[in-house]
């Protein structure tokens, strides 16, 4: 280890306990996709105190920030994610993610001239819901950066994580309610949701392997004697890529039409804000941070099943090269990401042990892609070829 990854270590030690607090606060504070204020507050404060630039409500959007400390020629970027999931708070380490990020920052801040480097941390609202990053993207928030990067806890150690794109639907059934003891003039909306719902089941047994279709009924009727005149159901599908979400909803969409057809009954789709792009992994920073956080005594075995959910993460890794690597809590299986059990440890020693050993990674890695003048020098090139995409 050489001087300046000594005076980054000790850097980070010196901040660790202020990172580790605010874990602990915004675990405790548990907001939902877009509601992230004081969060968000509290994160701004933290670094506010130490010398980063703040530029409130990017994008438009009330909860979205920048923080950015140095000019040098590299812009590297820090996602930091905010929002908890309805009832069961944390339960996908949100707060970590955001701790860790916090504690690289403010370790490397001390040092931004030496490395040449703009760091800039994102406070990027509703990963879980309404997919903020993609607001961002589409605004141009990550126009400038050359590298973006964060770390996410779960019950394995992947430096390559694979993360599938994702698109959700709002389907409303209206019909005509009535007395359950005279339903003849009725047309039962919550019979559409059945019907649906059964076509989509057979249909499962001709999609790939891989696809997948979650759908839940929000909205089903309130009494047992009064014909549904309304109903609401939500659906996701789940591919590898948005071309082939697209695809498989050209066939799922005609089941929830069979559903209306059927019972007679009127079907509004609304496409949901929600749009999780496929996640492409950059090699080089991988290949940093692995041997990073191998220092600090994780390992990361050759996992046969390294497949993950979805991330907005992934949207920013189609315009920006991008690492999201995957720590692990010591949890059993059935503890694992969205659940109440998982947002318990993500505000305890376990939570803790992430934001020491991944911040610290995180940290290093940065200093390390900063000092490569290789590195940089693509980086650079690829910066100057970009798109959106639609």
């Amino acid at each position: 280890m050489n001087d300046l990854d000594k005076r980054i270590g000790q850097s980070f030690e010196d901040v660790s306990g202020e990172a580790i607090n605010l874990s602990h606060w915004i675990n405790a504070h548990p907001e939902l996709a877009f509601e992230e204020h004081e969060s968000a507050a509290k994160i701004i404060e933290v670094l506010a105190g130490h010398g980063f630039v703040i530029r409130r409500r990017v994008a438009e959007l009330d909860t979205a920030f920048t923080a950015t400390i140095g000019s040098g020629d590299l812009l590297i970027g820090i996602c930091v994610e905010m929002d908890a999931l309805p009832e069961i708070g944390h339960g996908c380490g949100h707060n970590v993610i955001a701790a860790a990020g916090v504690g690289a920052a403010l370790a490397l801040a001390p040092y931004v001239d030496e490395l040449d480097l703009t760091l800039r941390v994102f406070g990027t609202p509703a990963e879980e819901s309404g997919t903020g990053k993609e607001i961002m993207v589409r605004a141009g928030v990550f126009d400038e950066v050359h590298a973006a990067i964060m770390i996410h806890p779960s019950l394995k150690d992947v430096v390559r994580p694979r993360f599938r794109a994702a698109r959700s639907w709002r389907l409303t059934y209206t019909g005509v309610g009535g007395h359950a003891s005279r339903p003849w003039s009725a047309r039962n909306a919550a019979d559409a949701t059945v019907l649906a719902q059964a076509a989509i089941g057979l249909l499962r047994q001709q999609l790939r392997d891989g696809i997948r279709v979650h759908h839940v009924v929000k909205e089903a009727g309130g009494a047992v004697n009064v014909i549904a005149d309304r109903t609401v159901v939500e659906c996701m599908i789940r591919c590898d890529t948005i071309a082939e979400v697209d695809e498989i909803w050209t066939r799922v969409r005609a089941c929830f039409e069979a559903g209306a057809h059927a019972t007679g009954t009127e079907l509004d789709i609304e496409t949901l804000p929600s749009l999780y792009r496929e996640f492409r992994n950059d090699d080089d920073l991988a290949t940093i941070f692995q041997r990073r956080a191998e220092q600090t005594g994780r390992s990361f075995p050759d996992y046969e099943d390294a497949l993950f959910g979805s991330t907005d993460m992934g949207n920013v890794s189609q315009v920006v090269p991008a690492l999201h690597p995957m720590l692990s809590f010591d949890l059993p299986a059935d503890q694992g990401n969205h659940t109440a059990a998982f947002a318990a440890a993500a505000g305890g020693v376990q939570g803790d042990r992430f934001v020491a050993e991944g911040g610290l990674a995180m940290a290093l890695t940065i200093a390390d892609v900063a000092r490569s003048s290789e590195l940089r020098a693509r980086l650079h090139r690829a910066a100057s070829d970009r798109s959106i995409p639609k």
